[in-house]
């Protein structure tokens, strides 16, 4: 007599379902751990920077004043803009089908994580156009760009050096290195090449994460980075390695992302049911932007080729 076959037995059964998503779409991009986010009332914030100080001059006795220039500034403004998704869910099936995971939720969660995500790709690589905001490329300002070569070059830490001495903000003090990962592993292969160093400056984030570093400056893996830069003749293989400083609060230094000051951070809003469809609609959205308020505060080297 024959045997039932597994997919005969298959229709009885069940296969067992564990509760929840397992992630799959990820970057890698820790710097948000520690990130400064300024609330801003209205839907823009203005802010001056110094353009030229007043002179002074050396007096003899009996001399003439002629230091009289005034100090002159430049204003700036940055913009916030809204980045939102709406998760609609079926009646039937948020009823039917939630036992062990909650629809609504499982899509609520997932336009949270994509709203992360294109703030973290667009404080890269925005332009500030479609209602976007600039980002850390678009602000650079031209005169912190280190050339790595005319056609690209590989990294070194005479580069790094050289980063970190261009961030001439908050006297010198360099809140943060930025990277992508494959130059990060550029950065592991000369720790090696010095001969049995081992990677023992490093820095504990907030959550107890720790990270490494580079005379005391955090290195952050940020995969947001584009690896596909053209430099001269390089072709598309070079990328960007940012250092810069983080805001304190005072307005003052280097970046800071922006939010709204009566509705921070990623929000949730129950929108209702809708008109002509069975279908609940929750909206995620956040208010957004970036500033960067010293152009000292930020620099980078581009044309790294590995």
């Amino acid at each position: 007599m024959a045997t039932v076959t597994l997919a005969e037995a298959a229709k009885l059964t069940q296969d067992m379902l564990l509760a929840g998503v397992i992630e799959q779409v990820v970057e890698v991009n820790p710097i948000f751990e520690v990130m400064p986010f300024t609330e801003i009332e209205g839907n823009a914030l203005s802010y001056n920077r110094e353009l030229a100080l007043g002179d002074v001059q050396f007096l003899g006795v009996g001399g003439t004043i002629t230091a009289k220039a005034p100090a002159t500034f430049t204003k700036k403004s940055a913009a916030l803009t809204t980045l939102l998704g709406d998760a609609e869910v079926n009646g039937l099936i948020q009823a039917t089908r939630s036992n062990i995971t909650d629809q609504t939720a499982v899509q609520v969660a997932s336009k949270a994580k994509s709203i992360g995500r294109q703030f973290q790709n667009t404080m890269v690589n925005g332009l500030g156009t479609s209602d976007t905001f600039e980002g850390m490329l678009t602000l650079m300002p031209a005169a912190n760009v280190i050339s790595a070569a005319t056609n690209g070059a590989p990294f070194t830490f005479d580069l790094l050096d050289a980063l970190i001495d261009q961030v001439k903000d908050k006297d010198g003090s360099v809140d943060y290195i930025m990277l992508p990962a494959r130059t990060l592993r550029k950065y592991y292969a000369l720790l090696r090449g010095l001969g049995g160093a081992s990677i023992g400056d490093v820095v504990t984030l907030p959550s107890g994460r720790q990270i490494p570093a580079y005379r005391n400056v955090p290195l952050f893996r940020n995969d947001w980075i584009p690896v596909n830069q053209v430099q001269g003749t390089s072709g598309a293989v070079c990328t960007t390695v940012f250092g810069g400083t983080f805001d304190d609060g005072s307005g003052t230094h280097g970046l800071t992302g922006l939010t709204a000051m009566d509705a921070a951070g990623v929000r949730v809003e129950k929108v209702g049911t809708s008109e002509t469809k069975d279908e609940v609609i929750t909206r995620v959205k956040m208010y957004c932007g970036l500033a960067l308020f010293s152009e000292l505060g930020l620099a980078c080297v581009k044309g790294i080729t590995d």
